[in-house]
């Protein structure tokens, strides 16, 4: 995938956390276009794809140019959330501040995504059903 002017993206963040909780679940949060701005506040998104429980593909603007997803593949008794990331800068970096600039949104879509499980998993462990739902 390339952004400006062909080149590669100079930024391209790839992240998967597991979640104890099925992936529509997952999938609910992500649809609220109001997270979008939570979670990625220098960011325009748009939707080009909507794979439903499967998560979503958007283009990007602003601070950054390109493409991101969230994609939930249903694994185990949970959600793998696999997140990418795939853009440049709108504004010239030099190595140093690009490598800054990876760090930064690698570290923003991990904390996403562990926020994303504190919250979502409520306490449960791996191997324990959700609340509320029947016991084999």
């Amino acid at each position: 995938m390339s952004t400006l002017n062909g080149a590669p993206p100079g930024i391209d963040v790839v992240d998967e956390t597991f979640l104890a909780v099925p992936p529509g679940t997952v999938a609910a949060v992500f649809a609220d276009p109001r997270a979008w701005r939570r979670y990625w506040p220098d960011l325009v998104l748009e939707v080009y794809t909507d794979r439903g429980d499967e998560g979503l593909r958007w283009t990007v603007r602003g601070a950054l140019v390109g493409t991101m997803e969230v994609w939930l593949e249903g694994a185990l008794d949970g959600t793998l959330l696999h997140y990418f990331l795939r853009a440049s800068p709108q504004v010239p970096m030099n190595p140093r501040q690009l490598r800054r600039e990876f760090d930064r949104r690698a570290r923003a879509a991990k904390a996403v995504a562990l926020g994303l499980k504190e919250i979502l998993e409520d306490g449960r462990e791996p191997g324990v059903p959700p609340a509320g739902s029947p016991r084999r």
